[in-house]
């Protein structure tokens, strides 16, 4: 077994499950073991995009709170190390790379010329990086990780011959959520899934649905990102893709760094049209043939170039 050395991670401001997540998987590849500790004992810092001051300080303009003195600030925070810990910051929610004070960040921000800024969209979070040597990380409520040899395959005419329905997984349907919702169920079944839909549901993980199981009952998976930015692609589309179902999104036209358009339903360039050619491409046999013959992934992505941009910020702060 490799001798793990180690390295002292505090974290302000992530997911519940941010030690399942693909950073400290990769820490661990590299050779390292993340000891979960205290800001003033650590060596590096992770902020993650759900941190926020007390509300006593909510009447700071928002990209100044972050200096203003709470026992969770950053300002607490980089007065509080003994060796100044490098901070990152760490994000895979629609939040810019430069919204906190920090040295590095990893985010999904496209075009950015920041040699300390790496671009990491969340969807990679999702993917089995095993044969890299990066194991650890979890999809727990989608019920595996993603395959990229099965990503860069047609979706293949299976789809054809499931149920012609539309699933939506939700939690929350605020928009451009509830306008696509709509418009499509005006052409279509739509099979709903989340607390949107059962306020008995408390969350993702305690709802018994394993998403990755029910999409293979239907044809086609409305997953519509939360927001639009250039870069902001999440796991909604190739989980999707994965289980066989035709993605229905809204997504901005950079998509195409990541996957391939002809593979999947973009609404947004349809909202100025009221979404008026949803019925001729979900009922004809022509067009989805021609989806079902487009692989989601064109070009390969690698791990390694993010593990590199790791390793420096890990030998920085150690």
């Amino acid at each position: 077994m490799q001798n793990l050395k180690p390295i002292r991670i505090a974290t302000q401001g992530v997911a519940k499950d941010f030690s399942t997540s693909l950073f400290p998987a990769i820490v661990k590849s590299l050779g390292y073991e993340p000891i979960w500790s205290k800001p003033n004992l650590s060596d590096l810092i992770i902020i993650g995009p759900f941190w926020e001051p007390k509300k006593s300080f909510n009447w700071v303009p928002k990209p100044l709170r972050p200096i203003f003195g709470n026992p969770n600030s950053l300002s607490d925070i980089t007065h509080s190390t003994k060796q100044e810990a490098p901070k990152l910051f760490i994000t895979g929610e629609n939040v810019r790379h430069d919204f906190y004070d920090r040295k590095y960040a990893i985010s999904f921000d496209l075009g950015v010329a920041d040699p300390n800024h790496f671009r990491m969209p969340y969807w990679m979070e999702m993917v089995d990086w095993s044969e890299d040597g990066v194991t650890g990380n979890q999809n727990p409520r989608y019920g595996r990780l993603l395959n990229i040899d099965k990503l860069m395959q047609p979706l293949g005419n299976d789809f054809l011959s499931r149920p012609q329905k539309v699933a939506i997984f939700a939690s929350h349907l605020r928009e451009p959520r509830r306008t696509l919702l709509q418009a499509v169920k005006q052409h279509i079944e739509v099979v709903q899934y989340g607390r949107s839909f059962d306020q008995n549901i408390k969350n993702h993980l305690q709802s018994g649905i394993v998403k990755y199981d029910e999409l293979q009952k239907v044809a086609f998976n409305l997953c519509p990102e939360n927001g639009m930015h250039p870069g902001y692609y999440t796991e909604k589309i190739p989980e999707a893709f994965m289980a066989g179902c035709l993605p229905i999104t809204w997504v901005d036209s950079n998509v195409e760094v990541d996957f391939n358009p002809n593979a999947m339903i973009n609404l947004a360039p349809m909202a100025h049209k009221h979404f008026s050619d949803l019925q001729e491409m979900l009922h004809s046999q022509e067009i989805l043939s021609a989806y079902a013959e487009q692989p989601l992934i064109l070009n390969k992505p690698s791990i390694e170039p993010l593990k590199q941009f790791i390793r420096g910020i890990i030998c920085d702060a150690i």
